[in-house]
């Protein structure tokens, strides 16, 4: 796991690189349909939606917020149960709610262990396990996924468009499929990428809901600060 950085994997400096390089020319909802009420937090869910933010373009609106100055990149937003249409939260559930200590270990992957606890609650709960194990499919779901080299290494301000990230995780990503990943975006910055998984945490393509990317050219990509 790279400093900063979620990830499993890193791959040679080459056309992802390239990608981002050519294109200097130049937060967040669900947005995934809507919420479906849940009679009970066991009922089945189609798929996990993996949502990572990337932590330097929230910083430039809430740099005193906690996870800003410390070089941070990708940081895990949650990793939410999902219908084939639509998706479920707050859901009722008979789980103890996550100790203390365990939002702790897990807390190198998000923004706080408050962001932690909150995810379980709107989310957790809906997938029909205990917390422990919706933190550790978290962390699992984060090793899942190779980050691009590139974005690992972006030491100033960029302009990309979403398209140009999109690929950028597709390359780094061989067995991912292109419409297994969604690129978004606010206020003009790059906000967020969401890759669609399995209940095994396996590589899937995303509901026709779910997989609206941002289109927009010109995306400003801040460099961790």
């Amino acid at each position: 796991m790279s400093k900063g950085l979620v990830g499993r994997k890193g791959l040679t400096a080459g056309g992802v690189l390239v990608l981002v390089v050519a294109a200097l020319a130049g937060w967040l909802g669900n947005g995934q349909g809507g919420p479906t009420s849940l009679a009970k937090a066991d009922q089945p869910f189609d798929y996990y939606v993996l949502a990572l933010s990337w932590s330097p373009s929230f910083c430039e609106s809430r740099p005193d917020a906690d996870q800003c100055g410390q070089g941070r990149r990708f940081i895990l937003h949650g990793l939410w149960p999902q219908f084939d249409k639509g998706y479920p939260q707050d859901c009722p559930s008979g789980e103890a709610d996550p100790t203390n200590r365990e939002l702790a270990q897990y807390e190198d992957l998000t923004e706080s262990r408050g962001l932690l606890a909150y995810q379980w609650r709107k989310h957790g709960r809906c997938a029909g396990v205990s917390a422990e194990r919706y933190l550790a499919a978290s962390r699992a779901a984060v090793e899942a996924v190779t980050i691009p080299p590139s974005l690992d290494r972006i030491a100033r301000d960029l302009r990309v468009d979403a398209k140009v990230i999109e690929a950028a995780f597709l390359e780094a990503n061989p067995e991912m499929d292109r419409d297994g990943v969604t690129v978004k975006c606010r206020d003009g910055r790059f906000s967020e990428v969401r890759i669609c998984l399995t209940k095994d945490l396996a590589l899937r393509r995303c509901g026709r809901d779910v997989v609206r990317d941002c289109r927009q050219s010109g995306l400003e990509l801040p460099a961790p600060r």
